[in-house]
């Protein structure tokens, strides 16, 4: 299996006896419901789109998986996702063959998608790996010895005697627990997960205390402290651990 970092998403490239592009969390109609809260900004969908398609123009992929919250707003759609979406997925289509994981902001996506463009809630398995949204467990009849998932918007902060070095979106590599995930027949604790960040571009949640925020069941089942970190273009910046020891920040 061969992984490639596409930092103009983010967005990663799996390919083995496939090309899969996977992106996670797009949350399109963001914007009409933070104006519906009183925080005006511009829609960014169109671009979000553009980026999407640049993504698929460089990796050529045989298929586009969706790692969930592809809308935003709960429990309804927005007059922005009653006129983006569709025209979303039309896009997508006429590039690539789609799979979406529906997530926990994607109540009534179902009726915009046809076949098997939509995964199981739990996620299922393309080509030896498992992709999933991430905000609920994976089902016992996951056997793939790597998670690929969204939800969790990591993102990493360092820090130098000025103030804050970098902050941006990042990937977080981590063992999971099978029996915490379910999957205790296993038992022989291969199985990682892979932590994409927000194709959306609108904040994210500090990697050093994603385990405690408690957005999911996965995060909590990770070795935390030994979760290697990596930037959008697939720099490797150390674990967890490490990175707390030599700039990072708990705040």
């Amino acid at each position: 299996m061969k992984i490639e970092f596409m930092p103009e998403g983010p967005a990663l490239l799996l390919h083995n006896r496939m090309r899969v592009l996977a992106i996670a969390d797009l949350h399109f109609g963001i914007e009409a419901d933070l104006a519906a809260r009183g925080v005006h900004i511009p829609s960014r969908g169109r671009e979000r789109l553009e980026r999407v398609l640049e993504c698929i123009g460089r990796a050529e992929p045989d298929l586009l998986v969706v790692l969930g919250d592809l809308k935003h707003t709960v429990p309804r759609a927005t007059w922005q996702e009653r006129m983006e979406i569709p025209m979303v997925l039309e896009r997508l289509r006429g590039r690539v063959p789609i799979r979406v994981a529906i997530g926990n902001h994607d109540a009534g996506l179902e009726r915009y998608l046809v076949g098997e463009e939509l995964m199981p809630a739990r996620g299922g398995e393309v080509d030896g790996v498992w992709y999933m949204h991430g905000h609920t467990y994976p089902p016992p009849e996951c056997r793939s010895d790597l998670i690929v998932l969204g939800h969790h918007h990591p993102m990493i902060s360092l820090h130098d005697e000025v103030g804050c070095a970098l902050h941006d979106r990042a990937y977080l590599l981590a063992v999971l627990d099978p029996r915490c995930l379910g999957l205790a027949e296993r038992g022989d604790g291969t199985v990682k997960g892979l932590f994409m960040p927000a194709f959306n571009e609108l904040g994210g949640f500090d990697a050093l205390r994603l385990k405690e925020c408690e957005l999911g069941p996965i995060s909590r089942c990770m070795d935390a402290e030994q979760a290697e970190v990596y930037l959008t273009d697939g720099t490797y910046l150390g674990t967890i651990a490490a990175i707390r020891h030599e700039g990072g920040t708990d705040a």
